[in-house]
């Protein structure tokens, strides 16, 4: 994953600062015009002599950008014209993926001289990508989703979306979050033959930091919070749905004697004073494999547990109910634990931390689960809970200095730590973690906890 060679980078720039070498994600941070940053990157320092020819090199800069993006597609729509840059183009404090904003823009099949409109929009368009980490789900919701919403939710939904690398099956397991974005259809920008007239576009999507929202970056002082409330209008009228489906199934099958019955047990099978503890489950690499026991413990102490298995597949309205429903998630440190932005702030999220990724664990799921207000733990793991174990010598850097094998590069993280590690957790070590989030649940659920502790 991109994501942790951005950690090694950063350590190799803090031993020399002469040098650095920038992947494409630290690129994001570091362009000096705001025109690609990626961690709100921006500079006040610019000596006034200099100034026109900064703003000069910024608009060259950014033509480069919008030649690249419009022009390396294998497309039939060109960029006509555009009247105008927003000076938000120019630089800003709210940091972007690739983005500014154009005025007056005509996307047109085959440039030429005739700049007939077949579609004329009176909203504004933004243009952004359905490609490069797409597939993952930690990405497609930190390095989409969350800044789509970041960049057009002041809009209040009256924008076009234009997609670059337009997806079917994107669009599907999306739809139900673009439609509170957008009151308008998406645009295949390589499918759609029409030539097409905006008033204004963005081109491009802003991003704050890992899975969050900067609320002090944000026009009206939106927050991650108000994320999630936008994810409870995109799934609940899905999950109403399922949940009548299941009455009306429930009540078909059932006698007249106890169908009333069989609606109460089927709707939420479950006793609602009990807390609920959901696992997000993996096969292979950074498995728990005592997961049974884990159940079984869980369930001793006084849970409800749920064991959830989410493939690429699965319709993440069915993954948001299990999920906002419960009050303890745990699950083993990757993309899938991206999942936390499915519970309700207040709730507990147990990360599994395996041997060789406290840094990534910490800072990709970590530190935005506190900031989106959940209850956090993080369980890291000691060598003889992980596979490698069994494969090393117990005094192995690879065991005891895990940070000493992560400098050596990305390679060998992925090779050691992701790719061929398993987890048996120490369950009476683990059973702490379980008693603190169990009675922390009962005291929330109770009311009997004080404001400042949650």
């Amino acid at each position: 994953m991109v994501k942790y060679q951005r950690k090694n980078l950063y350590s190799q720039w803090k031993k020399n600062k002469d040098y650095m070498v920038v992947d494409e994600d630290e690129e994001s941070a570091m362009d000096p015009f705001g025109l690609i940053c990626g961690k709100s990157f921006y500079s006040k320092k610019i000596a006034k002599p200099k100034f026109l020819y900064f703003i000069f090199l910024s608009l060259v800069s950014c033509s480069l950008v919008l030649a690249t993006l419009f022009l390396s597609c294998d497309s039939n729509f060109s960029l006509l014209y555009s009247f105008g840059t927003n000076k938000e183009g120019l630089g800003s404090e709210s940091g972007y993926l690739c983005s500014s904003v154009l005025n007056d823009l005509v996307v047109k099949k085959n440039s030429g001289i005739n700049h007939k409109c077949d579609v004329h929009h009176d909203v504004p368009a933004v243009f952004f990508s359905t490609g490069g980490y797409t597939g993952n789900l930690y990405h497609e919701f930190n390095d989409g989703i969350l800044p789509l919403y970041i960049t057009s939710q002041h809009l209040n939904k009256k924008v076009v979306f234009v997609i670059l690398e337009y997806h079917n099956w994107w669009i599907m397991k999306y739809g139900d979050i673009l439609s509170q974005l957008s009151d308008f259809p998406a645009i295949d920008f390589s499918g759609d033959k029409r030539v097409h007239c905006f008033p204004e576009a963005i081109v491009g999507l802003r991003i704050h930091d890992e899975l969050t929202v900067d609320a002090s970056k944000m026009e009206n002082d939106k927050t991650i919070g108000d994320f999630h409330n936008l994810l409870d209008r995109a799934y609940w009228p899905r999950i109403s749905s399922l949940i009548e489906d299941e009455e009306r199934e429930a009540q078909s099958n059932a006698s007249p004697q106890s169908s009333v019955n069989a609606l109460r047990t089927t709707v939420e099978n479950r006793d609602l004073a009990k807390p609920k503890l959901v696992i997000v489950s993996r096969n292979g690499s950074r498995a728990i494999t005592n997961e049974d026991s884990l159940v079984k413990l869980a369930e001793d102490i006084g849970f409800v547990v749920e064991v959830l298995r989410p493939q690429r597949t699965t319709e993440l309205a069915k993954t948001y109910r299990v999920l906002n429903s419960s009050d303890v998630m745990i699950g083993v440190h990757g993309a899938a634990m991206t999942h936390f932005l499915f519970m309700n702030p207040g709730s507990v999220f147990i990360q599994v931390v395996p041997l060789g990724t406290d840094w990534a664990a910490e800072t990709y799921y970590g530190e935005p689960a506190g900031k989106f207000g959940l209850r956090y733990i993080g369980y890291k793991i000691l060598p003889k809970e992980s596979s490698l174990y069994d494969d090393y010598n117990e005094n192995d850097p690879i065991l005891m200095d895990p940070s000493s094998v992560n400098r050596k590069g990305w390679e060998f993280t992925k090779k050691i730590y992701l790719d061929r590690q398993t987890v048996r957790l120490d369950l009476r070590r683990f059973q702490k973690r379980l008693l603190r989030a169990y009675y922390y649940t009962l005291a929330r659920k109770n009311g009997r906890l004080r404001h400042g502790s949650e």
